[in-house]
């Protein structure tokens, strides 16, 4: 599953740099994915929906409906 994870994340990362933002996989726990924004989405007020209804609904798609994503 990390591998599939891993693959997914690279789907999703031109968005966010696109508006000067990115997103970096710190650790993943099984189905816990710890990451790191970095760039414009660091200080963004909306980091938290783009980390929900963005990064973590894509990877439960792509991935597994069990898919949580947090910020570290």
């Amino acid at each position: 599953m990390e591998a599939q994870i891993r693959e997914a994340m690279e789907q999703v990362r031109p968005s966010l740099r696109a508006d000067g933002g990115d997103i970096e996989i710190v650790s993943i726990e099984g189905t816990l994915v710890k990451v790191k924004l970095m760039g414009a989405c660091k200080g963004c007020p909306m980091s938290q929906m783009t980390l929900k209804q963005g990064v973590e609904r894509f990877l439960k798609e792509k991935v597994s409906e069990d898919i949580i994503v947090e910020s570290i």
